[in-house]
């Protein structure tokens, strides 16, 4: 197996190429061979830091988005301080430099003593799209919440997305992204239960006020029939996307994968593993920040604070 500079594994016509010469061909080499074009202008990503014991805790902390500006990060935990099974929270910090401060959970509207997570803010700071299965949801359903200041946690009473996006069939792991090249934003999330191996992703267009117009999408070249894809996050061009899946040829249960394209209407290459974030424990939820050089994820690896920590790895521009 070779890897380019990137730290992701090499292209399917090398792999085929190699793997031809061997008797025994599977479709787990061809997935641990995985054709991904490097993201070529980054360097490979650093080591994974834990963000310590302010932030995480002796229970599960993923779905976590750092703000635009780099001061905030908002997600998911089910610490028992919270409202319910799973919180939404946030941790703050005075400056780039400044260490991260005690999480305060959302509160009512937006938790509830059901299970509210997967938190998501667009861009310019107005919605927050995240998962519940609150009263009046029919499993776990996308929800829209709006504000009108983007530095205050004053939020509406969320709406849900409705039947363009939401069914019977478990949807979570909100991504709103939108950029020129795309013309509509596009909401990517996973639908399917992970409990069975068949969470997918999928997208759907979503207006700027956060109303989708349906019916949403299968991303097909990014998901593996029998496994869990999940928790997409995509470059601020939409040329790059990370997601996590339990698809064979991984380090560990589950692994961190990524996918490029040439422009934002192309189809992704098939996913390559990002080898230099992944362990043999669980990496998931990874979400990339507003310059794409800092991107957060969860994982239950050792040395970490309880069962899924919060930790940042970071690249450079070449």
């Amino acid at each position: 197996m070779s890897r380019n500079r990137t730290g992701i594994i090499t292209t399917a016509a090398t792999a085929a190429a190699l793997l031809a010469c061997t008797s025994d061909v599977t479709s787990v080499d061809l997935v641990v061979q995985a054709p991904v074009k490097s993201a070529a202008k980054y360097s490979e990503w650093s080591a994974p830091v834990n963000l310590g014991a302010i932030v995480n805790s002796t229970s599960n902390e993923q779905n976590a988005q750092l703000q635009k500006d780099g001061l905030a990060i908002y997600f998911t935990s089910n610490r028992p301080e919270g409202l319910g099974g799973l919180d939404i929270w946030v941790t703050r910090r005075e400056s780039l430099d400044a260490p991260w401060g005690p999480p305060v959970n959302l509160g009512f509207p937006i938790n509830t003593p059901q299970a509210d997570f997967g938190p998501n803010i667009s861009i310019d700071g107005h919605l927050l799209l995240f998962a519940s299965n609150r009263p009046g949801s029919q499993a776990n359903d996308l929800y829209v919440a709006r504000r009108e200041n983007p530095n205050e946690d004053e939020w509406s009473n969320p709406a849900n997305l409705g039947p363009g996006v939401n069914t019977t069939d478990n949807e979570q792991a909100p991504n709103y992204h939108q950029n020129a090249e795309e013309g509509t934003g596009n909401l990517y999330f996973n639908r399917g239960s992970q409990a069975l191996g068949a969470a997918d992703l999928y997208y759907v267009a979503v207006s700027r006020d956060g109303v989708a117009t349906g019916p949403a999408v299968l991303v097909a070249e990014l998901s593996f029939p029998g496994f869990n894809d999940i928790a997409a996050s995509l470059r601020r061009d939409a040329k790059e996307v990370f997601f996590s899946s339990t698809r064979p040829g991984g380090q560990g249960g589950s692994d961190i994968y990524t996918s490029t394209r040439q422009n934002a209407n192309d189809d992704w290459v098939f996913p390559g593993n990002v080898l230099s974030v992944n362990t043999p424990s669980d990496d998931v939820t990874p979400n990339l920040s507003f310059d794409g050089l800092t991107m957060l994820l969860a994982s239950n690896r050792p040395g970490g604070i309880g069962g899924n920590d919060l930790y940042m790895t970071t690249r450079t521009r070449k």
